[in-house]
């Protein structure tokens, strides 16, 4: 028997650290993910602090940092897209 992705539903985070370097992200299907935090300036900038605190939105499918105004799509990071005028 086999799943189909759409049965799986939308791609979602489960948990997420980031590092000086990096955000690296937990789905739920269980796959890893790590992209550049190069590639969005509002985490490259902020405090460990800042980027500790973290949500989950509608299930996985965004990821929020409050103190830093930064909000990701999880489709968005799989697909590679960094943030507008990223390097």
């Amino acid at each position: 028997m086999s799943i189909s992705a759409n049965e799986l539903g939308p791609p979602a985070a489960t948990h997420v650290s980031v590092t000086g370097t990096t955000i690296d992200i937990q789905l739920r299907d269980g796959r890893s993910l790590s992209v550049p935090v190069s590639w969005y300036p509002r985490l490259e900038h902020g405090t460990q602090a800042e980027r500790d605190h973290w949500t989950l939105i509608g299930s996985g499918v965004r990821i929020h940092w409050p103190d830093l105004d930064e909000d990701l799509r999880v489709d968005a990071l799989i697909a590679g897209r960094p943030a507008y005028g990223a390097p």
